[in-house]
């Protein structure tokens, strides 16, 4: 099973772009499914984005269409998740997650996780 750690995150401010990193070890990414999941304090893990390696598609969550931007480098077994116009409501704890298969925004579908690294966006 491959090892995922996320990086990247950070305090910004409102407006600000960051980019979060996720690397794999101990196998490849390159024929799984990583998906970005966030959770905020008392919410539900949400889904952020996925890219499929079936197909190369990407799908975003509805919140953050348009200003955040999932892709992968498998030769470096790393996805990133390039995060735009940046707002307070993006602060959570970012999670990489990995399946095999096609893409899904269901959490309980991704049986591989990262620690999380946590975004803070003040106003």
């Amino acid at each position: 099973q491959v090892q995922l750690v996320e990086s990247g995150g950070g305090l910004v401010q409102a407006g600000d772009s960051l980019r979060l990193s996720c690397a794999g070890s101990g196998g490849t990414i390159s024929t799984l499914t990583m998906g970005w999941f966030r959770q905020a304090p008392g919410k539900e893990r949400e889904f952020v984005a996925a890219d499929s390696w079936l197909g190369s598609s990407t799908n975003y969550g509805d919140s953050v269409k348009g200003r955040f931007i999932i892709s992968r480098d498998n030769a470096k077994n790393t996805v990133y998740l390039q995060m735009n116009s940046l707002k307070p409501e993006d602060t959570a704890v970012y999670y990489c997650a990995a399946k095999s298969g096609s893409y899904t925004s269901q959490t309980k579908t991704y049986d591989n996780w990262g620690q999380g690294t946590q975004v803070t966006v003040s106003s």
